[in-house]
């Protein structure tokens, strides 16, 4: 194999390697978004759109001349094969082995052409999710802290009203206790009322006793001095 396409399937076994780095489970997408966003990668970040395209161009151009090659070794050996096969023995071999490399070649350039295009896109959904994520777990802590907010409120409110219940409660209690000393005061107030009219009659039929008396002893002491005076 060249040294250009063991560079290939390097780069092939490196790519299968990372996907199959990147679909293990236990390491989460939000730790790969913090390794895509790390110092290094971020550095090179601003032109990876650049060498992902050199690199994906290059991938193609190895693979057409896979195919090319493998093309080309097809048709010597089809022409072989309708020659004489005793003199194209050693011909018809080598021709095989070169179809076998360029078949090979034909399927690491686009295995590895496959693998980068997945690679690239795996990484792109991966920051997707990470984000998605994070985006879910912001908006799951602000509806938490909405909600708890809204408790809060509902807890504060209830016991409001239950304050107020209270105060009514209490306003209805003194009201209550008003009107009952009204109609205690009020009774009072009839009962001495009725008193006072009571003692003012009896003053009253006193005093007409008392002016009664005091003119029966005038009385008395005229008849007395008429007596005297006879």
């Amino acid at each position: 194999m060249s040294i250009q396409w063991t560079l290939i399937a390097g780069v092939m076994y490196a790519e299968l390697a990372a996907t199959i780095l990147m679909l293990i489970p236990f390491i989460s997408p939000t730790r790969w978004h913090h390794i895509f966003k790390s110092r290094f990668l971020r550095s090179i970040g601003n032109m990876s759109h650049i060498y992902f395209k050199m690199f994906l161009l290059l991938l193609v151009l190895f693979f057409i001349d896979a195919i090319r090659e493998m093309r080309k070794y097809s048709g010597e050996l089809a022409e072989q094969s309708r020659g004489d096969h005793g003199h194209h023995l050693d011909a018809e071999m080598q021709a095989h082995m070169r179809l076998f490399r360029a078949q090979r070649n034909f399927y690491i350039s686009g295995f590895s052409l496959f693998l980068w295009v997945v690679l690239q896109r795996l990484a792109t959904l991966i920051s997707r999710l990470a984000v998605t994520m994070a985006d879910s777990e912001a908006a799951m802590k602000q509806a938490k802290s909405a909600s708890d907010a809204a408790a809060q409120l509902l807890k504060q409110e209830k016991v409001e009203q239950e304050e107020d219940q209270q105060k009514e409660a209490n306003v209805s209690n003194e009201i209550k206790e008003l009107k009952e000393d009204k109609k205690r005061l009020e009774a009072e107030r009839d009962a001495a009322l009725k008193q006072a009219t009571a003692v003012s009659r009896e003053y009253d039929r006193l005093m007409e006793e008392h002016a009664d008396l005091q003119a029966k002893l005038k009385m008395a002491e005229g008849v007395v001095e008429s007596k005297k005076d006879d």
